[in-house]
Formats: C-alpha cells, sequence, structure tokens
C-alpha cells in the first residue's frame, strides 16, 4: 500500500467519486419515481402485481455489464446508458417494498379516512403513502447501496466512475489504487445509506426507534381504531 499515492491523486479520487454517486443516486430516485405509480396500481387491482413482478426479476436476472452493452446502440457509450440499467434494476428492489407497504396500512386507517370525508388520491397522499414511507425507503436504501456498487462497472463501457481506479490499478499492477476504489465505494454506500436514515426518520416523527427498524406501523394508527368503530 503506497499511501503517498492518494494525497498526489485526491483531485482524481474525488472526482470519480463524484460521477460514482451521481450514477448510484439518480438512478434509484428514478427508480423510485417509477415504482410509485406502478405500487399504487399493484396495491389496487392485484392481479396486476405478479406479472410485473416477474417481468422486473427477469431483468434483474441479466448480468448488469451484459445491459449495459446491450443499451450502447440507443445511447451510446454515455452516462444514460448506465443511469437506464441502474434504474431498470433498481426497480426490482424498490418496486415490492412500495406495493408491500401500502398493503400493510391497516385497513381500519383507510375506513377511518375515507369516514372523514378523504377521497382516493387525498387518502393516499395524506395516510397511505406515510405510514408506508418505512417499508419504501428501506427499499430505496438497498437500491441505492446496489446502484452505488454496480456504477463502477460502467467504467468497462467507457462510462466515467470508481472502476477506473480498479481497471487502471489490475493493468498497472498497482494495489493501491483498486485498495483505494474499494474504499470509497463503501465509504460512498454508507454515507448515502446514512442520508437514507435520516430523511426516513424526517419523515416519521412519528414512529419510535423500534417501528423504523422494523417497518412496522406507528402507535398513533391504534388509537385510531377506537374512532373507526364508533363512526
Amino acid at each position: 500500500m503506497m499511501w503517498s499515492w492518494i494525497p498526489s491523486n485526491w483531485s482524481e479520487i474525488w472526482e470519480l467519486t463524484r460521477e460514482n454517486a451521481f450514477l448510484g443516486i439518480v438512478s434509484p430516485l428514478i427508480g423510485l419515481a417509477i415504482s410509485l405509480p406502478l405500487g399504487v396500481v399493484a396495491a389496487r387491482w392485484r392481479w396486476f402485481y405478479p406479472p410485473t413482478l416477474v417481468f422486473v426479476n427477469v431483468i434483474y436476472a441479466i448480468p448488469s455489464l451484459a445491459l449495459f452493452i446491450a443499451l450502447i446502440p440507443a445511447f451510446g457509450l454515455t452516462d444514460t446508458t448506465v443511469v437506464i440499467g441502474l434504474t431498470v434494476f433498481s426497480l426490482c428492489v424498490i418496486l415490492p417494498n412500495v406495493v408491500e407497504g401500502l398493503r400493510g396500512v391497516p385497513r381500519p386507517v383507510k375506513q377511518a379516512a375515507t369516514a372523514m370525508g378523504y377521497g382516493p388520491l387525498r387518502r393516499l397522499i395524506t395516510v397511505e403513502l406515510p405510514l408506508a414511507t418505512p417499508v419504501i425507503i428501506a427499499g430505496l436504501r438497498v437500491g441505492v447501496v446496489s446502484s452505488v456498487s454496480l456504477a463502477s462497472v460502467g467504467q468497462i463501457i467507457g462510462v466515467s466512475s470508481l472502476g477506473y481506479l480498479f481497471i487502471d490499478g489490475e493493468q498497472r499492477d498497482f494495489p493501491t489504487e483498486i485498495y483505494v476504489g474499494l474504499f470509497m465505494v463503501i465509504a460512498l454506500a454508507v454515507v448515502c445509506d446514512l442520508i437514507l436514515v435520516g430523511v426516513r426518520r424526517a419523515l416519521t416523527p412519528w414512529a419510535s426507534g423500534r417501528n423504523r427498524a422494523a417497518g412496522e406501523r406507528p402507535r398513533w394508527v391504534l388509537t385510531q381504531r377506537a374512532p373507526a368503530r364508533v363512526s
């Protein structure tokens, strides 16, 4: 391990880390934007979920490098190719969590909201999605960590990322680059995961630490059952 190489090449390491972060974060966020409407439909009409899940699972089974190469004729050797590939992979992780989170909202809570005059859209936005947030973000965390790791594969097709350190280190027989690349990928994944934990806590202040960790319904939901029965 040549420690002196790190400070002398820090600007390049930081630039590669920034590019890797862009690919690894944007992709699952797009995947979340796609998964939310699909998850709402799947939670409402159960017949829609199995074929959709089979489709995303089949795509997830495709090796990442093979999918990137298949997208090159259409999108070229650009960030778009990697972003599309990682977005597709993230759907397999995020979509099931969106569906399970929405299905896990207790029926009495839905009935209470309807009895209070909430329409389907208002109930979804103000009741169901907030209660499903811990489960949805749990899936997003897995999607982000996976995408941050897979983004390094994009270097093989010429898309700049931390994968450059792996390839260059191997070609030059210089393990320091490989170790630094591994550390930066792991550090980036940990930082992104901690940020999402903070986002989850900010969006679910009503949940106890135990409920947030287990994805259980919050305590205040149980207090809504009595009014629901009375009405």
